[in-house]
């Protein structure tokens, strides 16, 4: 939608436009359009491209929505002057030197009587056209679908002498509206013919695995299909040149071709692959003489490679060749301090510095949102500016930062449109354009949107806690997320809703502002079960009933969801109606009376401590786990896992329910079999069934599967659980020969 600038607050810029001629005379102004009428028009070149034509299209027709001032286009140079005067590639100005302006630069300038574009390229342009809407015209687009034009009568230019290169010349976010990307000068990868983690892709497993294992990564001493290359394999190479070759083919016009590790870890352990690395004094020394070499065979092309994880230390001696590009990745850094002041992300620092001694060709891929949460708080909106500070400082020249394809994350608008600012201008003030956005796209809302980001961020920082781009709302409920904080935030949003309730469009933006709010009241409600705050009260037989506002707050947060259209909650997946089934599944099965409930447990081998504390009584809280093995399950690393439960006296049972987690993406598995035995007097138990697995181990995702047991109504006291762990990760899974974890959750007694 189109919004008028009347509905907000003027800029002092817009102010200065609206000012009379006498005012800017002094000051070389030129006037554009007054009382509504002009006698500019626009001068390029007849031959100039189709590119630069759409360009001056675009800001007739900005002009012409602003003022209803149609501006014509000439050919020739007006002896008087008074026109637009678009220059490519040369200008009429002595003291410019075009070639300075790069691919991206250009110079806007009043100049005897003039208007002066000025651009080295038609992209050079196009940066100049949008940056003259925006800086000087007073037009925003704060979002695909939230674009600001102002309507006056009168247009005069203040003097303007305004040079802008930008030191970035690949700027880079991850969502792709072809009308965003360009108002905001960014580039996108469309035209990449390969992009990151292709190992996969140029060798497929799938292909050539059960006839050729030596191709793949040996790990502890079994190949594996779920891990790298074996970069040392002749083989291995022949065939991804081979195969790029092909692509190159298919896509001529694409020269940038990445050969990069998979999305996991498992480097080759060979000898020939562990001896080079050895050498080098990190795994990026196998995979450097490897793209080395396919970069060899295309010195046309740019060959990319990742710095990624387990390779991302720079080597010691092997040089990238020229063609050969260093996607450099910060993915475990903390975001809750600049990059360059964290002691934690002092070994990323080390490794920008090492790689920038060894090349300039380095893709810089930074990360700017909670991928594990979306829609949850993630006050990094302080460390943005600094770190693409340090990016530039450094000399890199492409900077990705990665959010999502689409807005829904956490202020996403705000945080896309502040990246985009940063990366034309690493030094722009970033309070003024975040006030700037504010205002614009929360309206009379929006001082209590500042002070709700003010309030957190400093809350965080005093916390001093960290951020991680897979961090949950739930480990800071002493920190920046505590009670006393989270009350504090849902009083500001209650003011911020208010101020906009008699406008819809400003009160479902406000709204979704406040969902990760919400969001993180139902996930620490979720772990705090019947204690403060939590999901349920606990009832006069031990039974859990789930509080009435977390039924309502779980309704509306789903809903609000809904209309924001938030398609998903996790990087991966989570619909908001999958989230509400989950959680209605969490919250019934939980508040279900069984005769275990809160009896004893006695563990033959205790639980890893890392998961709720290890204690036994997890398995007969009451508490349902959900598709997250960080809450309300017991893990067991490399071992089987038995339990014995005590119902204090002979019951008649019949029925043994519980439920085992898969995630091999964390090396969880499903038990092999789960066996079940009852007991009088604790001494003698009697088998009354087993239940092998069914899930395939190599079934991708979080899967809670039920392993449960009926039989003839029976005297008992005691009941007994076993399940049987592998041990050990299957030879073909990233993790081989590495410990197996397996998880449970609570067990069920009628």
């Amino acid at each position: 939608m189109t919004m008028r600038l009347s509905r907000f607050r003027l800029s002092i810029l817009a102010l200065v436009l609206c000012m009379g001629a006498h005012f800017h005379s002094a000051l070389g102004s030129f006037n554009l359009v007054q009382n509504g009428k002009s006698d500019v028009n626009i001068y390029v070149d007849a031959v100039a491209s189709a590119s630069v034509n759409a360009n001056i299209d675009t800001l007739r027709r900005y002009v012409r929505e602003i003022t209803s001032v149609d501006l014509p286009v000439a050919h020739t140079l007006s002896e008087k002057g008074h026109q637009i005067i678009i220059e490519i590639g040369a200008s009429r100005d002595r003291d410019l030197n075009v070639g300075d302006l790069g691919n991206d630069g250009f110079r806007i300038r009043t100049l005897n009587g003039s208007l002066y574009i000025t651009a080295n390229t038609d992209y050079g342009i196009q940066n100049a056209v949008y940056t003259f809407l925006e800086t000087y015209l007073g037009c925003r687009m704060y979002s695909p679908s939230v674009i600001v034009v102002p309507k006056r009568t009168t247009i005069i230019l203040p003097e303007i002498n305004d040079t802008q290169v930008p030191p970035l010349t690949f700027r880079m976010q991850d969502f792709h509206d072809s009308s965003y990307v360009t108002w905001h000068k960014l580039n996108t990868n469309e035209n990449f013919g390969l992009f990151v983690h292709t190992f996969q892709t140029l060798v497929p497993p799938e292909k050539y695995f059960k006839e050729r294992p030596e191709y793949y990564s040996l790990l502890n001493g079994n190949r594996t299909p779920s891990g790298q290359l074996c970069l040392t394999n002749p083989d291995v190479f022949r065939i991804v040149v081979e195969e790029l070759r092909t692509r190159m083919r298919e896509k001529p016009n694409s020269h940038f071709w990445s050969v990069s590790q998979n999305d996991t870890y498992s480097p080759c352990e060979c000898n020939a692959c562990r001896a080079i690395d050895s050498a080098e004094g990190s795994p990026s020394g196998s995979i450097l003489a490897f793209v080395n070499r396919v970069a060899e065979k295309f010195p046309d092309q740019t060959i990319s490679t990742l710095a990624y994880q387990y390779s991302r230390s720079a080597p010691r001696h092997i040089k990238p060749r020229p063609n050969v590009n260093i996607m450099l990745c910060s993915i475990e850094c903390n975001r809750s301090k600049p990059l360059a002041e964290d002691p934690s992300s002092a070994s990323f620092v080390k490794d920008v510095e090492d790689w920038g001694k060894l090349t300039h060709n380095i893709f810089l891929w930074d990360y700017i949102i909670q991928f594990r949460n979306l829609v949850s708080p993630f006050p990094n909106l302080h460390v943005l500016q600094p770190n693409i500070q340090f990016f530039a400082k450094n000399g890199i020249k492409s900077v990705f930062e990665q959010g999502l394809a689409q807005m829904h994350g956490e202020f996403a608008e705000l945080r896309a449109y502040l990246i985009s600012k940063l990366l034309w201008n690493p030094d722009v003030n970033v309070d003024s354009v975040m006030n700037d956005f504010l205002q614009g796209f929360y309206g009379k809302a929006a001082p209590f949107v500042r002070q709700y980001i003010d309030t957190m961020h400093a809350a965080l920082q005093a916390s001093g806690e960290d951020l991680s781009i897979y961090g949950y709302p739930l480990t800071s409920r002493n920190g920046y997320l505590s009670p006393h904080m989270m009350d504090t935030y849902s009083a500001i949003f209650d003011q911020a809703e208010d101020a906009v309730k008699n406008d819809p469009e400003f009160l479902l933006r406000v709204r979704t502002a406040h969902l990760p709010v919400q969001f993180a009241l139902l996930e620490q409600a979720k772990v705090a079960g019947d204690g403060d705050r939590g999901c349920f009260v606990r009832i006069s037989d031990g039974a859990l009933k789930t509080r009435p506002e977390i039924e309502s707050l779980l309704v509306l947060f789903v809903q609000r969801c809904k209309e924001a259209a938030i398609p998903r909650l996790w990087e991966h997946g989570t619909s908001p109606d999958e989230y509400f089934t989950s959680t209605r599944q969490f919250l019934d099965g939980s508040t279900k009376a069984h005769l275990a409930l809160s009896r004893p447990v006695t563990l033959t081998q205790p639980a890893s401590p890392k998961y709720h504390n290890g204690e036994p009584s997890a398995l007969t809280d009451g508490y349902k786990g959900w598709d997250d093995y960080h809450t309300h399950w017991l893990g067991f690393e490399g071992e089987d896992m038995e339990a014995t439960i005590d119902l204090g006296s002979l019951k008649t049972v019949s029925v043994i329910n519980t439920d085992f987690l898969q995630d091999i993406n964390s090396w969880v598995f499903m038990p092999l079999s789960v066996t079940f035995a009852i007991s009088e007097d604790g001494q003698r138990f009697r088998s009354i069934g087993q239940v092998d697995n069914t899930t395939p181990p190599d079934k991708w995702g979080a899967i809670i599967a039920p392993f449960n047991v009926k039989f003839e109504p029976s005297k008992a006291r005691y009941i007994r659980v076993k399940a049987v762990n592998m041990k050990t990760c299957p030879a073909w899974h990233k993790g081989s020969g590495g410990l197996a974890w397996i998880f449970i959750d609570e067990i069920s007694v009628l």
